[in-house]
């Protein structure tokens, strides 16, 4: 069998000449999707449903990014509720067989009333980076916390890419 006789259509949606804000958008959830197409093409789906009303100057990137990739790519939790955080980023890691050592019990209140949202950040950022991913914190304008993760060899391309949509962002061991 060669590839001509397969079944499935491997062409991308956008050429690599296109500087749309849809193939921007598409390319930013490959990097968050990694080696997830399938997942990349359902949340660029959601997202063009979201945005199919307004005009480019009205979309906020990084929200709709955060509805319809939420849990599945990206977190959004009240900064404070530490909890929420550690289920979220232990969710993510999850997608790749990856665990993140906590350094300590995370079931334990006493454990959560002793260590705040940036020591978390910068512990599963550490747990993450000798696997070859990296936990990037997207700037918010409220106390929550938002972000996602990546493939570590996507560091510039991400750099890149997320000012084009209006996204600020910070790697995980960048906050504090």
């Amino acid at each position: 069998m060669n590839s001509s006789d397969d079944d499935f259509d491997t062409t991308q949606p956008f050429d690599d000449d296109d500087d749309s804000l849809d193939a921007k958008v598409w390319q930013f959830l490959l990097l968050i999707n990694p080696g997830d197409d399938d997942a990349a093409f359902q949340q660029f789906s959601g997202y063009r449903e979201a945005v199919a009303e307004l005009s480019e100057d009205e979309i906020d990137v990084a929200q709709v990014i955060g509805q319809v990739a939420d849990w599945r790519a990206t977190f959004h939790v009240d900064a404070d509720d530490t909890r929420a955080l550690v289920q979220a980023i232990d969710e993510l890691a999850a997608r790749w067989n990856l665990t993140i050592d906590w350094d300590g019990d995370t079931d334990e209140d006493e454990f959560h009333a002793d260590i705040d949202a940036a020591d978390l950040i910068g512990t599963a950022y550490d747990n993450l980076a000798p696997h070859g991913y990296t936990l990037w914190v997207r700037d918010t304008d409220d106390d929550s916390l938002a972000g996602w993760m990546s493939l570590s060899r996507d560091i510039e391309p991400m750099r890149e890419l997320a000012p084009e949509l209006g996204i600020h962002l910070h790697r995980g061991n960048e906050i504090g």
